[in-house]
């Protein structure tokens, strides 16, 4: 294949993936649309080097990743100057693409492995994110208070609650309160049986592909304790 052909597929490619995200979120600006455009070559470089997503899902980064970290958005529109902290991030999942939809919101990026955080890094530099700042550090050393914390599924609720549970403002300003926002799929009965506050939101309601099928957003409020 020529150039020009090899350029003229990663164009309709491209269009396809942005077809995907603009039917979800109409409203992006170009910068946006061009800042979610970089992320596949960039996570395709730097999972070369260092592997922080599954190879088999790299093929579907913007359905399995991107999408799905963005569903977060369909639960709750972050306002500008609100403060939210990704735990366990990994290579920057949910919270980059979270940072492109919503640049006026700061976004604290967090994971306990040092190359992880080398790639998210990286990511940020190269897209010019100045709401984020990333840090390896464990999520209970973590300092500060946050108006939610986000997550994918790092671990079992009980212990995730253990790590965060005093990170909260006393403050609500969203139109739900503050606390932990975290993508989980499957039967989530038994992990969240104790906690009755717990709203589970089915992200098949937001999504017609079938990956979402049984993927969810639990919103867990957290009152900020002393």
């Amino acid at each position: 294949m020529s150039i020009f052909g090899i350029f003229l597929s990663f164009s309709v490619i491209f269009a396809v993936i942005m077809e995907e995200i603009l039917k979800y979120f109409p409203d992006l600006s170009e910068k946006q649309k061009q800042q979610f455009k970089k992320l596949e070559a960039l996570y395709q470089d730097w999972n070369a080097k260092i592997n922080v997503i599954s190879r088999k899902d790299m093929d579907s980064l913007y359905l399995k990743h991107v999408l799905h970290s963005l569903a977060i958005a369909k639960v709750v529109k972050f306002k500008p100057k609100a403060n939210v902290l990704d735990v366990g991030t990994g290579g920057g999942f949910p919270g980059i693409p979270l940072a492109i939809l919503f640049p006026e919101t700061n976004f604290y990026l967090v994971d306990s492995i040092a190359k992880k955080i080398k790639v998210v890094q990286e990511v940020v530099n190269t897209l010019d994110l100045k709401n984020v700042k990333a840090e390896q550090i464990r999520a209970e050393n973590v300092k500060g208070e946050f108006d939610f914390i986000v997550s994918r599924a790092v671990t079992k609720m009980d212990d995730f609650i253990k790590w965060v549970r005093k990170k909260t403002k006393k403050k609500h300003t969203h139109e739900i309160k503050n606390g932990i926002l975290y993508l989980k799929g499957g039967d989530l009965t038994e992990e969240l049986q104790n906690f009755t506050n717990a709203t589970i939101y089915s992200i098949s309601d937001f999504y017609e592909e079938d990956f979402f099928e049984t993927k969810k957003v639990v919103h867990i409020p957290l009152k900020k304790r002393s």
